[in-house]
């Protein structure tokens, strides 16, 4: 590991979170719905029969609208577990009455399908702090979802939700770093591979 990166990571990852806590509350449900449509509409996730998404938390871009869409349209959808070595179990999304409160504020499916399940996804959507113009994205450095990453087969559609503003920034890179495909905002999708066929 490269550990001049390190503190540029850091301030990076302090400047996204102390932007997003400026957001106001109504501008983060208006994006949360409008990021949802987006997802909903794309070629990939139209297609997909497995979902792996997340419950997000705090000032993250809002899941709730995007975890009803993909149920109503028929999707499975796999949430992750957080292990204590830091990886990442996947769950069923079964509803908000299925999920229960878990480390650092998280809400967690009560079931267990084990590590590799993220391997079964046809898409797998993922949160992050910010991402650049190739697709490497900043998470908040656990390296939970850079193991998750690594166990997806390639081609699989990977897309990171982001706020406006967190797209095409210069994330600093370390070798263990996973790049996504894709970013979804308010403002619509950004990819970064080939377009949809």
């Amino acid at each position: 590991m490269d550990n001049r990166q390190l503190p540029a990571k850091t301030a990076l990852r302090d400047q996204v979170l102390a932007d997003r806590r400026r957001r106001p509350l109504l501008e983060l449900g208006e994006a949360a719905r409008a990021t949802a449509g987006h997802l909903l509409a794309a070629p990939e996730v139209r297609r997909a029969a497995t979902v792996a998404a997340y419950v997000s938390i705090g000032v993250e871009p809002g899941t709730a609208a995007l975890l009803d869409g993909l149920t109503a349209a028929g999707k499975r959808v796999l949430l992750p577990r957080l292990l204590p070595d830091g990886d990442l179990d996947w769950g069923t999304w079964r509803g908000d009455t299925a999920l229960a409160p878990a480390r650092m504020g998280l809400l967690e499916p009560v079931d267990s399908l084990g590590v590799e399940a993220v391997a079964t996804a046809d898409v797998v959507l993922v949160p992050g702090l910010a991402v650049s113009s190739t697709g490497m994205r900043l998470g908040r450095g656990g390296g939970s979802y850079d193991r998750a990453l690594a166990r997806v087969p390639v081609g699989t559609w990977t897309c990171v939700l982001l706020h406006d503003g967190e797209v095409g920034l210069d994330v600093p890179v370390e070798p263990h770093d996973r790049p996504v495909l894709a970013a979804a905002t308010a403002g619509g999708i950004t990819r970064f591979g080939p377009a949809p066929a």
